[in-house]
């Protein structure tokens, strides 16, 4: 395959980057859970700030739209996120991953899984043609043209987009209903012994090492383009609504149905409370740390997810 073959940075013909403020993106990541890398995996035991870890940025920072807040998952580490509503191969794109990269050559990159049930994740099929003769320092450069469907394609701001058609159909993957995103730091070190590799074998070479707080790979958000119906039967999922949110003290939901199961989770996915409730009575979540939850609600034969903020 010829060199630099795959669409150019931002502001170039060609591109595929999008803009955190494109109205594509109709919703974003509503949990999130990471585990933090080392700053240097070829010395565990190397420390900036008293860690050997990654340390920069938490979890909350990568719920909602992006904003250039991160968190950083240092050498190999990774972040799951989870969506209100699951994504959905549709038409084009269907999600974009947004990284804090300082220039159009400065690129940090990460493998992108996905699963629809939260166990059996698939990856991406990704490329990379920078040549791996010489290691990229660690503030080196890398040319977008030579990476395909790895994220942080591109700067801050900027998402690197996916299109879920690209994964080969897997009877262990439900296309149609993405439920988690897993973002995984990409060792760019050209060493064998501690390199991370693309699809076609060849060694990924990025900016290597970064041992400091903000080690590797720095997530900022994910943006969803193409979202599934959360119906899982014929009858409308408009049919529940939740309100207010964000809430304070209380919450309702309505619901065509009488009597309702009312679940609700944290940013990880922990079973917070669940309870039974009739259509329309308050809810109290005044025991409830201020942040980001999901409520679930069964009503006979209707389910909903909803993104809660609890201010």
């Amino acid at each position: 395959m010829p060199l630099g073959v795959y669409p150019p940075s931002v502001g170039e013909t060609g591109t595929t980057a999008l803009a955190n403020t494109d109205p594509l993106f109709i919703d974003w990541a509503a949990g999130a859970s990471v585990t933090r890398g080392l700053i240097n995996i070829t010395d565990p035991s190397a420390t900036y700030d008293g860690s050997s870890y990654a340390t920069a940025g938490t979890e909350s920072n990568v719920i909602g739209a992006a904003n250039n807040a991160i968190v950083s998952l240092g050498d190999r580490g990774e972040a799951i996120l989870t969506f209100a509503t699951p994504i959905t191969d549709g038409s084009g794109f269907d999600f974009a991953v947004f990284e804090n990269g300082f220039s159009n050559t400065f690129l940090e990159l990460a493998f992108v899984e996905v699963s629809s049930d939260g166990i059996n994740y698939v990856r991406f099929p990704n490329h990379s043609q920078t040549q791996t003769d010489t290691q990229v320092g660690g503030f080196g450069a890398v040319d977008a043209t030579y990476i395909n469907n790895l994220a942080g394609k591109y700067r801050a701001t900027y998402g690197t987009p996916f299109d879920i058609n690209d994964i080969a159909d897997n009877p262990l993957l439900n296309k149609s209903r993405i439920t988690h995103v897993k973002i995984i730091d990409v060792v760019g070190i050209i060493d064998p012994a501690f390199a991370s590799y693309d699809s076609y074998g060849n060694m990924i070479n990025d900016p290597f090492p970064t041992p400091f707080h903000t080690g590797g790979f720095d997530l900022d958000a994910v943006g969803v383009i193409n979202q599934a119906s959360l119906s899982v039967t014929d009858n409308t999922f408009s049919e529940l609504k939740l309100y207010p949110n964000p809430a304070s003290d209380f919450f309702t939901v309505k619901s065509t149905n009488h009597v309702m199961d009312i679940s609700i989770y944290d940013i990880t996915g922990k079973l917070i409370e669940q309870l039974v409730k009739t259509t329309g009575k308050d809810i109290n979540i005044s025991n409830l740390k201020q942040g980001v939850y999901i409520v679930k609600v069964t009503a006979q034969n209707k389910n909903g997810l909803f993104r809660l903020i609890k201010q």
